[in-house]
């Protein structure tokens, strides 16, 4: 490890080999852990935030449709998290949620599971802006990011169920596919991830890879116990860890 990078790194990289495993071409990581927020799973397919965001998204509705479950997700550069409250063999499952079929039918899987994460939702609220669906409200009397989100929820649910081939619907659904999570490379990441060993590995503890994703989490969650402190609190729980 001849670069400064590489050698501050150097203890965590090993530790990460120590707990779980290293991440190569030639393989797919998976970890899975059960704590009590429930049952993770951690994979890291190196594809980019973006292609992660739907990967997570996908291999959610997917699972779901396994057996029903409400997940939390996670995603960051080099991989994802997903949290299900209810139990699930993350690695029997595997082989099924990261299968890759052609192009056609994994952009209508992602359809499926963008209209079940809310991803396609958000999208349409922009578009009813400038379609002149919702407006911001008034001068003296603005609307709130909330307010304008509901407005618009009411409009996608309505197009959902009785109009279904909507123009601005389908453009909503075209803008997130292409523009954000770019559904090509997405299903360029599945096919790369079939092509790889799969490396399933049960953790005792948060791995050095899975704690950014923890972090992430935690990030977007609601807690009267600060970020900082909860982030501080399970350091010092995987340093006592690592240093015994």
């Amino acid at each position: 490890m001849s670069s400064p990078e590489l050698r501050a790194a150097e203890p965590l990289i090993r530790l990460q080999q120590r707990w779980s495993a290293l991440p190569t071409p030639r393989t797919l990581l998976a970890e899975t852990l059960k704590s009590r927020e429930g049952w993770h799973l951690f994979l890291y397919p190196f594809a980019g935030r973006n292609a992660h965001l739907g990967l997570a998204s996908l291999l959610a509705w997917r699972a779901a449709t396994i057996a029903p479950g409400t997940f939390s997700i996670a995603v960051n550069d080099y991989g994802f998290e997903l949290l299900s409250a209810s139990a699930r063999d993350w690695a029997a499952e595997l082989p099924r949620l990261i299968a890759a079929p052609g192009l056609d039918e994994t952009r209508h899987e992602v359809i499926e599971s963008l209209n079940a994460a809310e991803l396609a939702r958000r999208r349409f609220r922009d578009i009813a802006q400038i379609a002149g669906l919702v407006t911001t409200g008034y001068p003296g009397e603005r609307k709130s990011a909330r307010q304008l989100q509901a407005s618009s929820s009411l409009f996608y649910d309505v197009f959902r169920k009785y109009d279904p081939e909507n123009g601005l619907l389908k453009q909503a659904e075209r803008e997130l596919l292409e523009d954000e999570l770019e559904v090509k490379r997405l299903h360029e990441a599945l096919v790369r991830m079939n092509a790889r060993r799969l490396d399933c590995v049960a953790l005792k503890r948060c791995s050095p890879l899975a704690f950014p994703l923890v972090a992430e989490r935690f990030r977007e969650s609601l807690s009267t116990e600060s970020f900082n402190a909860r982030i501080e609190r399970l350091l010092a729980q995987l340093n006592s860890a690592a240093d015994a």
